[in-house]
């Protein structure tokens, strides 16, 4: 149906292009009612024909809902963080669902700004990749009884749901991996301090170096607060102790970005000089020389639980909160000093 320029397609143009009542058109885009599979077709025909989007915030008033959902996160924290979104975004697009997006710098005070201009939207729930020293955000919104999921940065709390990878056995097993190579003395380069995923990979060192008969310490672990330059910076740091590791396990991929650099500027040879294994796995891992050892977090199914559990939070408020952890992939290369072997879950 033609449209002037000014104009605004309306549910009864929809009716009318499709053949049925206003009524239909209104089950079908609200999803009040089930309809037929060939009528519910020749509606979405005269939608996408017209443009029609419909009122968000008129329709909310009436169904309680204006089928979208809030994302804080931080947009430049870990290349990670932008194949999660795209997951997330996936997901909900499956279910109806559209995504607001905003940036919370990894602050707690932006991520509180952020998550209120998020609630104003009328969102039907949060997905938040928690900031360090958020707690007063999450139990605002708790308290509150906003629906929410908290992703990849898992709290202690048990009165919210919460979905990422699993970091101790994970990062324990990386460790233990150099420790089988004969390396007595191995480094780690850890991420920003007070993040759950830090503090839960630093456990994992530990752990794998109990597991393997190795005394923990304090002067191996530099801090490259999860950045590039943090990452060369606790490098450097740990190259200048008297008895520098020889081996090293690296929290993330953008210290690894920070690791690759300072090593190739001090002319050391990754897997040869200084084998290393990180906890990420990026897509250009197998495409630099020598290809990294990594532990490759299950993005996509992150991103499917966590919108699944929004929205089984948004359907039955009174669930019970559920935490749900998911086991990383070995990929086993040669930056860890030894040849490449099919990867092991």
């Amino acid at each position: 149906m033609p449209q002037s320029k000014s104009s605004r397609p309306t549910q009864r143009d929809i009716a009318e292009l499709a053949g049925v009542s206003i009524t239909t058109v209104s089950h079908v885009v609200n999803g009040t009612r089930a309809v037929a599979e060939d009528t519910k077709a020749a509606v979405l025909r005269a939608i996408e024909t017209t443009g029609y989007t419909g009122d968000a915030i008129a329709r909310s008033l009436v169904t309680g809902g204006t089928r979208s959902i809030g994302m804080a996160i931080s947009l430049v924290a870990n290349p990670y963080f932008a194949t999660l979104m795209q997951a997330i975004e996936r997901e909900a697009s499956a279910h109806g669902y559209t995504v607001l997006l905003a940036d919370t710098h990894d602050a707690a005070d932006t991520e509180r700004d952020t998550v209120r201009a998020l609630r104003s939207r009328r969102v039907d729930g949060l997905l938040i990749t928690p900031a360090p020293g958020d707690g007063p955000v999450i139990g605002e919104l708790v308290s509150l009884d906003v629906p929410t999921v908290l992703i990849d940065r898992l709290a202690t709390r048990t009165d919210v749901d919460q979905v990422g990878s699993e970091n101790i056995q994970a990062t324990s097993a990386l460790t233990a991996h150099l420790a089988t190579l004969g390396h007595r003395r191995i480094g780690m380069i850890s991420g920003v301090p007070g993040l759950s995923t830090s503090e839960e990979r630093v456990l994992g060192y530990r752990l794998g170096l109990g597991r393997s008969g190795l005394t923990w310490s304090s002067d191996l672990v530099a801090c490259g607060n999860s950045s590039r330059e943090g990452g060369a910076l606790a490098l450097s740091t740990l190259l200048a102790l008297p008895e520098p590791p020889t081996a090293l396990v690296v929290g993330n991929d953008s210290m690894m970005v920070g690791v690759l650099h300072e090593a190739r500027r001090r002319g050391l040879r990754i897997g040869r000089d200084l084998p290393v294994v990180v906890y990420d796995d990026v897509e250009w891992a197998d495409l630099v020389d020598p290809p990294l050892t990594t532990m490759a977090q299950p993005i996509e199914e992150i991103g499917r639980q966590a919108v699944r559990l929004l929205l089984a939070r948004i359907n039955d408020p009174a669930r019970k909160a559920e935490t749900v952890r998911l086991a990383p992939t070995l990929r086993h290369r040669e930056s860890c000093g030894c040849p490449p072997v099919h990867s092991l879950q």
